[in-house]
């Protein structure tokens, strides 16, 4: 597991932490699961899920009644990322400001990451 004693692996902004509590409440979830697969144009994409039960592997962030677990092999990517909720005109969702993302494609639904030794050395100098 990826950590830094004392910094918290991501950040939740309010309008996030008011919606994931929202929706662990609705649905009788303990956790909002966020990871990172291949996929996209960009090469990688984010995943999220309700979870029932927390990997003993997780990184738990949690924060006015709303609780983010991060998928073990996510941790590295993730750390340092603030978790907002947007509301637009047309669409609503969760948006990433992740500060180890290199790229991105021009939709924003898909990433590309910093390569892990540039990671490792900025976070261990954090």
């Amino acid at each position: 597991m990826f950590s830094i004693p004392g910094k918290q692996a991501v950040s939740i902004t309010p309008r996030a932490a008011a919606q994931i509590a929202k929706l662990m409440e609705k649905e009788g979830h303990s956790g909002l699961r966020i990871g990172v697969k291949k996929g996209g144009c960009a090469g990688m994409e984010y995943t999220m899920e309700y979870v029932d039960q927390a990997d003993p592997n997780d990184e738990a962030v949690e924060q006015d009644g709303a609780r983010v677990l991060i998928a073990p092999m996510a941790q590295m990517f993730l750390f340092g990322t603030e978790i907002d909720y947007e509301t637009a005109l047309l669409e609503s969702g969760f948006k990433f400001n992740n500060p180890n993302v290199a790229d991105a494609c021009g939709c924003g639904e898909s990433i590309n990451f910093k390569d892990l030794d540039t990671l490792a050395a900025e976070q261990s100098a954090s």
